[in-house]
């Protein structure tokens, strides 16, 4: 493969597939903090080497190439992930900056390795799934906590890792993954979501909301709230 940027715009635009069918060359500048002509450039050297389609006014798909590519690089990244948080102790807000400057340092061997002594881990500290080794990934249907009613009981299943801010303020909250909350109200103009945590009453942001991934509990009640 090559450089490290060209793994980093492929393993972004994988990511952004995942909630659209194409990805805007202003999605992925707004994705990576880059200019427009800059991401314009480097995704016209993806398609070159034939890892990304790229349409003009249209929008970019990875090819099975470059979906490869990305697979890899997010297997490594998230193995890393699982390695620090489970034997270094490193928490759910800084790991996923430290496992950054590490996933295009290791080899796939390595990263084999870290799997097999992690005992084949599904999922990540932030319930993303884990890629096999073949490239295979068991991807769900992504529901947003911004889009469950009120009066839902839900799950917590997955947090966008690239929010640090974000992930402390959970942790204060005593949210994580497979936490079990209650929607219980939903400002209609500024989007506000007040939840129930232990009894507790919480109020996240619709940003916040959206970067929540949960799984719906029909049926089941909690006395607690």
């Amino acid at each position: 493969m090559g450089s490290e940027a060209e793994e980093n715009y492929l393993k972004e635009t994988y990511a952004l597939q995942l909630d659209h069918h194409q990805v805007s060359t202003s999605m992925l500048a707004d994705r990576m903090g880059h200019s427009a002509p800059t991401v314009t450039e480097m995704v016209k050297k993806l398609a070159d080497r034939k890892l990304v389609v790229y349409e003009p006014y249209r929008g970019i798909t990875l090819t099975k190439a470059g979906r490869a590519v990305a697979l890899g690089v997010i297997r490594r990244h998230r193995l890393l992930e699982t390695f620090l948080t489970r034997t270094l102790g490193v928490p759910w807000d800084r790991v996923h900056v430290e496992a950054e400057k590490l996933e295009h340092a290791i080899s796939e061997y390595v990263g084999g390795r870290i799997d097999e002594f992690l005992g084949h881990p599904t999922v990540d500290p932030h319930g993303s799934p884990i890629p096999g080794s073949d490239g295979s990934i068991d991807e769900p249907p992504r529901v947003r906590l911004a889009d469950i009613a009120a009066g839902a009981w839900v799950e917590i299943v997955e947090v966008d890792d690239r929010e640090p801010s974000l992930l402390e303020h959970l942790s204060k909250l005593r949210i994580g993954i497979g936490t079990r909350i209650r929607i219980a109200d939903i400002e209609a103009v500024d989007g506000l979501v007040t939840v129930i945590v232990d009894g507790q009453r919480q109020v996240l942001g619709r940003t916040a909301a959206r970067r929540i991934v949960v799984r719906n509990t029909i049926g089941e009640s909690d006395d607690r709230a």
